[in-house]
């Protein structure tokens, strides 16, 4: 059974500031069974989820900030709102992963915002970029990070960055196994952060492989382009297509 295709909600922020009901429903017209919130500035989570499921798109997860101190009960308001079961962490400082005693400091905290969602009924990922796949004291950061980790920690795999970073994308997401249940498929050069995406099947990645390494274990992957040089919402419907053509994942057209 293949995964079903959600939309990571930033690969169109700029169009979304420009008509946010319309270019949610090309998402839809398209055929996404689901899209990965982001809280795009235009509707409050209570007015996104309504536009969401009035389309019939399903909200499985949320790029949010960590449920800790004063975002404590923003976030976890926010995700209920939204209806979302996975909380992601997105982004954090790059030198928190510079030695192996930040990147532990880092694995406590991730713990202490897992323990917070989990006692929302709610699983917590982490998002990888180039730097947490970069190797310190000859191991890929995110593999130092796994020391610490509870297990019940999850990751949302970023392929593309895990293949900017050097490593072989296919065999982060075999290793990581069920704890890489949210796959972010991505194309393009894969050499710099600076560089333009292009639609999937259009660049170097090997996608296919990496679904497969995926198999049962993924639970949704998400398509995001961070930038590309070309119409993104053109972009973000080849990359659906090329999915479903490819017998990779599912859609509901």
């Amino acid at each position: 059974m293949t995964a079903p295709i959600a939309l990571q909600f930033y690969s169109v922020r700029d169009e979304l500031a420009k008509d946010y009901e319309g270019v949610v429903k090309r998402i839809a017209d398209m055929g996404f069974v689901g899209i990965e919130y982001w809280g795009a500035p235009g509707k409050s989570p209570e007015q996104a989820y309504q536009l969401f499921n009035g389309l019939g798109l399903k909200i499985p997860s949320a790029h949010m900030p960590m449920p800790l101190g004063d975002k404590k009960n923003e976030v976890l308001e926010t995700m209920d709102a939204i209806g979302a079961y996975h909380l992601v962490s997105p982004w954090t400082d790059p030198q928190n992963y510079a030695t192996e005693a930040s990147i532990q400091a880092m694995a406590e905290l991730f713990n202490q915002a897992n323990e917070v969602a989990v006692e929302n009924g709610l699983k917590f990922s982490i998002h990888n970029h180039d730097f947490e796949m970069a190797k310190v004291a000859g191991r890929p950061a995110y593999r130092h990070l796994m020391d610490t980790l509870d297990p019940e920690v999850l990751f949302q795999v970023d392929t593309y960055w895990a293949k900017v970073a050097g490593l072989d994308p296919a065999a982060v997401v075999a290793g990581l196994g069920e704890r890489a249940p949210l796959l972010h498929i991505k194309d393009g050069p894969a050499v710099n952060r600076e560089d333009h995406m292009t639609a999937l099947g259009e660049g170097v990645m090997d996608i296919p492989a990496i679904v497969k390494a995926g198999g049962s274990h993924t639970e949704w992957l998400i398509v995001e382009l961070d930038r590309c040089a070309t119409d993104m919402l053109e972009a973000v419907a080849k990359s659906y297509t090329y999915l479903t053509s490819q017998g990779l994942a599912q859609g509901r057209i």
